[in-house]
């Protein structure tokens, strides 16, 4: 830990490799040790479990990380020109940082060896939601995700944590709500990111629920019917899928994709998917 805290500033670090932000990453770095550190403690059990990160960059978050403790992380970063940087904090982690260069979207985390494993991560804005998503499917589907921290656009978080009935509420509030116990845990300023981008970021903590998991009957039919009920979310739902009893479901018919609660989402996914 003490060759972790004894490497330059991060933005040193960045300036005598010379890299900057890309744009094609979606990269927004964050120097702030207050907040990365506040988000590396934002992980639960931390210093008893292997952490995933995606997008580690100049390795902010990721030296954080390993300062408040982590027992071992592994990054996930495409963009090679930040090798310089990661390899001076992999010689000084003490064999407790790997990183692997690749497209996270790509990469099968069962392959890292570990039975379970958290995630945190400033995420690229240009993959996250997906990246999310993704992610709570294989949880739903038995990979043992202990918990997710992670940064996104706050838009993007108050939609993962959107109630029934809320303006955000849409899919990723259904999935969310049916596999974690999801919360927004802190605010994050646009001035604490470099490039600064236009709109504001939050810290977003979700907890694979094993409970919850185990009433879930198929997940990929929970994927599509929320996707075709919020494909055409303005109009009335027996107007997406004809000829069925609504009754049956306790609904009219009239209703809208925004007025169904998660639990109704899965049980007419296994019924009319």
């Amino acid at each position: 830990m003490d060759k972790i805290q004894s490497l330059p500033p991060v933005s040193e670090m960045m300036r005598e490799a010379g890299l900057e932000p890309k744009k094609q990453f979606g990269q927004n770095f964050l120097f702030d040790l207050n907040l990365t550190g506040r988000i590396a403690r934002s992980v639960p059990n931390l210093e008893n479990i292997t952490v995933v990160e995606v997008g580690p960059g100049p390795a902010g978050l990721t030296r954080a990380l390993l300062m408040a403790g982590a027992k071992r992380v592994i990054a996930i970063e495409k963009d090679k020109t930040t090798k310089p940087i990661l390899d001076k904090v992999v010689e000084a982690s003490d064999d407790r940082l790997t990183v692997i260069y690749d497209d996270a979207l790509k990469v099968d985390f069962r392959k890292f060896g570990v039975k379970e494993y958290a995630i945190c991560s400033n995420l690229p804005y240009n993959v996250g939601t997906e990246l999310l998503t993704r992610w709570l499917t294989r949880a739903a589907n038995g990979e043992n995700i202990k918990s997710m921290t992670l940064m996104f656009q706050r838009e993007v978080a108050q939609r993962i944590v959107a109630q029934c009935g809320d303006e955000q509420y849409g899919r990723l509030a259904v999935l969310a709500s049916l596999i974690a116990d999801s919360k927004i845990l802190f605010d994050v300023p646009n001035t604490a990111f470099v490039p600064r981008p236009k709109v504001q970021s939050a810290v977003v903590s979700v907890i694979p629920n094993e409970d919850k998991i185990k009433r879930i009957t198929d997940i990929d039919k929970i994927e599509k019917i929320t996707a075709k009920l919020f494909g055409q979310r303005r109009k009335m739902i027996r107007g997406i899928i004809p000829n069925v009893d609504w009754e049956r479901f306790g609904l009219h018919g009239t209703e809208r994709a925004e007025e169904l609660s998660p639990e109704t989402f899965a049980q007419l996914a296994q019924y009319l998917i």
